[in-house]
């Protein structure tokens, strides 16, 4: 059984969806995690081991804020994951406003290389950590009409392998994750066009769920993958080998 007992966690983009599912697998682990997000979460329960605060990941301020409380539970943050991302409608190249590209850029990238920035002195100084970046098979293969949000999921991956061959000898693991169509709340409805279309890319014949997504992350934040770094992993029912 993969635990994460005695480790801080923080979840950023983390109320609803694939964040909200990454949070509480790790509370179930047994990690302290603080979810972050612009939006409530009044799941979060302190006795279940996970603690809200808002926080807007493209205003440094709360990034600095986040990682505080974080930090303040026991002095230390074990994992981070960067979960939170602009996600509007999308648009061609020809298309697509600077600001469009530029709040892909503010919230999915800076925000993340933030979070990392901040929590990096903490990892430094235990000599161990695991970072966690949510990307999207859209960081690994084209999206039609989304010029901005592919462009900046590639350069999440970018970042992550950076991030990975630069802090590996502090024992500082950072690895990314691409999932494909997974069911939120934000997801086309059974029976529509691109739900079809999406299941249509998949070896599995169906979309997965962000359980199936926060698993992946699971393991990546433990000690079982001691020896994982730099990975960019498709959780997408098969739609990156297609």
């Amino acid at each position: 059984m993969i635990t994460l007992e005695n480790k801080v966690a923080i979840v950023t983009g983390a109320a609803h969806g694939i964040g909200r599912a990454i949070a509480e697998l790790f509370a179930e682990a047994g990690a302290r995690v603080v979810v972050a997000d612009i939006e409530p979460a009044p799941w979060c329960d302190d006795s279940a081991n996970t603690i809200f605060t808002y926080a807007d990941v493209s205003k440094a301020a709360d990034v600095e804020r986040v990682i505080d409380i974080a930090a303040g539970l026991s002095g230390r943050i074990d994992i981070l994951c960067n979960n939170a991302a602009y996600v509007g409608p999308g648009h061609a190249s020809a298309s697509a406003t600077d600001e469009e590209w530029d709040r892909c850029y503010r919230v999915s990238l800076l925000g993340t290389q933030r979070f990392i920035a901040a929590a990096l002195p903490y990892m430094l100084q235990q000599q161990s950590g695991s970072i966690i970046n949510i990307a999207s098979v859209q960081g690994l293969v084209a999206g039609r009409d989304s010029a901005a949000y592919t462009s900046i999921k590639h350069a999440i991956i970018g970042l992550t392998r950076s991030v990975a061959y630069d802090y590996g000898p502090q024992n500082i693991r950072a690895n990314a994750i691409c999932p494909g169509a997974i069911h939120t709340r934000i997801s086309p409805q059974p029976g529509d066009e691109l739900h079809q279309r999406q299941i249509s890319k998949t070896f599995l014949n169906r979309i997965g769920t962000p359980r199936e997504v926060a698993s992946a992350a699971l393991f990546l934040a433990s000690d079982a993958a001691s020896y994982i770094t730099g990975a960019a992993i498709p959780v997408d029912g098969g739609w990156t080998s297609m």
